[in-house]
């Protein structure tokens, strides 16, 4: 037996069969060659790998191109796809100018790696999807999100086909968007489509039945839906828009025929991409249910046509909050009797639907109590009254501050005897510009059954003008620094408007806060300008 040397000095048989047994149970393919090139070594691995290649074969001209390539060129490491396996080799020198290449099968590790890279791709569509799904807060939003987000990344061709919002709607309307198109199109279904696209009737029906590719189907109703250069369709696959309540529509997505076809992977990620779309278009629908609610309670919280009163000029200003599902509380009604009007402005406690019902109950009480009883204090106990005698008024737990007023003409002027509930002060504007409050005091009206409540008198000259109005002028906010508009200077606006009808003045506070806001929201702004006509 021959034998080498080790670096520590301890020989090393020199067995051919031992070496050979040792190649063959590595896991890389090892190929040696001499110094001309040609293979010399060739173990168990190469051969399973690069079967073409056997002792004596000149590298440089193998049938492995990547590695004939690496040979000619002297670079020490390759890259290749052969029969199906993704392969990398790396070259080490050997004694005697021989060369050892080192090649392994990178297959299984680069098809974990694109895995990986499809899943974070999966996952940031999804990310995205649903961010701007959120965002979506009415129905075509969400139906031109829906469309716009599937392409190019789950199909060529994206149709929203959402479930008929009433009866008058017999037939589905669509929504498209296709890769190269500018923007979304829409049109209406025919009425053939739904059962010539197999799963779309169930799922417009509202069935849960899973998502389904249809390569096989015939799709020639389905060429109304698609672009006119388009062609025929490769794959479709159906996918109800589920929501909690059920399918709020279908999604087709579409591709073409050199396209890959929807693999289990591609099916389960339109199914949650579907599912948040669904989700996404139920939400709109509340919210598009909300918003309708909010405009008819606000329509009818509006204050209603001032009437003509003689011997007195009025105009009132009002604002809704900025936000429409806000429904505001503050109010004014004028009610007119034979010696000149009864007028009340408030403010209701609270926002929203029950701020809504309490604004609406006390302008009915008012409605009716003014019948019997026109003095603002004895109104305004009564008003209390009704309040407390409501069924509900134990849980209700609501109030409203109120100036209740009357309007007496006289021989020259107004005059006015106005009732407190806990209403900021309303202000007398001479014609001289000086401002002045007049205090009513009082409790808010409804908060407690043994309220106080207080009267004041004053008398309006021709020329003067009464301002009463609800906390929303003086505490809208600026942009800047969030500070309130504050009554120093409402009583400028009111001193540079001096002298005019309270149309004008009304107008003149109106711009001074908005001026103030910059385009913030605020809350709601009620006014009432009073002032004795010139023929009072």
């Amino acid at each position: 037996m021959t034998t080498t040397q080790q670096p520590g000095g301890t020989p090393l048989p020199a067995d051919e069969r031992l070496a050979r047994e040792l190649l063959d149970g590595l896991a890389e393919a090892v190929l040696t060659t001499d110094g001309t090139g040609r293979v010399t070594l060739v173990n168990a691995m190469a051969a399973e790998l690069i079967p073409e290649i056997d002792a004596g074969t000149d590298l440089a001209g193998c049938s492995v191109a990547a590695l004939a390539r690496a040979v000619a060129g002297g670079a020490d490491q390759f890259d290749a796809d052969h029969h199906g396996r993704r392969l990398r080799g790396v070259r080490r020198q050997l004694a005697g100018s021989r060369w050892a290449w080192y090649v392994r099968d990178m297959t299984e590790e680069h098809a974990r790696a694109d895995a990986l890279l499809a899943e974070r791709s999966r996952t940031a569509f999804l990310a995205q999807a649903g961010s701007r799904l959120a965002l979506a807060l009415h129905r075509d939003q969400v139906l031109l999100a829906t469309t716009t987000l599937a392409v190019p990344y789950l199909a060529d061709v994206a149709v929203a086909l959402p479930r008929p919002t009433a009866p008058a709607e017999p037939q589905p309307r669509w929504i498209r968007y296709a890769d190269g198109e500018p923007a979304p199109v829409a049109g209406l279904a025919s009425p053939t489509l739904t059962n010539s696209v197999p799963g779309l009737a169930e799922a417009l029906a509202g069935d849960r039945a899973e998502p389904g590719p249809w390569p096989d189907a015939p799709l020639t109703d389905l060429a109304d839906l698609l672009p006119s250069e388009f062609g025929p369709p490769g794959m479709v696959l159906v996918s109800p828009l589920l929501s909690a309540s059920g399918s709020a529509g279908a999604l087709l997505l579409i591709r073409r025929p050199g396209r890959a076809g929807f693999d289990p992977r591609d099916v389960e990620l339109a199914r949650e991409f579907a599912a948040r779309a669904g989700a996404a278009l139920a939400t709109a629908d509340l919210h598009g249910e909300q918003a309708h609610l909010a405009r008819v309670l606000q329509t009818s919280l509006l204050p209603p046509e001032l009437p003509v009163v003689p011997g007195v000029t009025m105009a009132g200003g009002y604002r809704a909050a900025g936000d429409t599902l806000r429904i505001g509380g503050d109010f004014y009604e004028v009610f007119p009797h034979p010696r000149g009007a009864l007028f009340a402005l408030g403010d209701v406690c609270g926002k929203g639907v029950g701020a809504a019902v309490l604004t609406g109950r006390v302008r009915q009480s008012l409605q009716t109590l003014r019948l019997v009883e026109q003095r603002p204090l004895e109104l305004i106990h009564l008003l209390n009254q009704a309040l407390f005698d409501a069924p509900d008024a134990a849980r209700r737990n609501q109030f409203t501050t109120l100036l209740l007023g009357s309007l007496d003409r006289g021989p020259a002027g107004l005059d006015v005897r106005i009732a407190g509930g806990g209403h900021p002060a309303p202000l007398l504007v001479t014609a001289d510009g000086t401002v002045t409050p007049v205090p009513v005091g009082g409790m808010p009206v409804g908060a407690l059954t043994a309220a106080r409540f207080a009267e004041t008198r004053v008398h309006i000259d021709p020329g003067d003008l009464l301002l009463a109005y609800t906390d929303g002028v003086t505490e809208a906010r600026g942009p800047r620094d969030a500070a309130m508009f504050g009554e120093v200077r409402l009583r400028a606006a009111l001193a540079s408007a001096a002298g005019q009808p309270p149309a004008v003045l009304i107008d003149r506070v109106l711009r001074a806060v908005d001026d103030w806001l910059g385009g913030q929201s605020h809350d709601d702004i009620a006014m009432l300008a009073v002032s004795a006509s010139a023929s009072a």
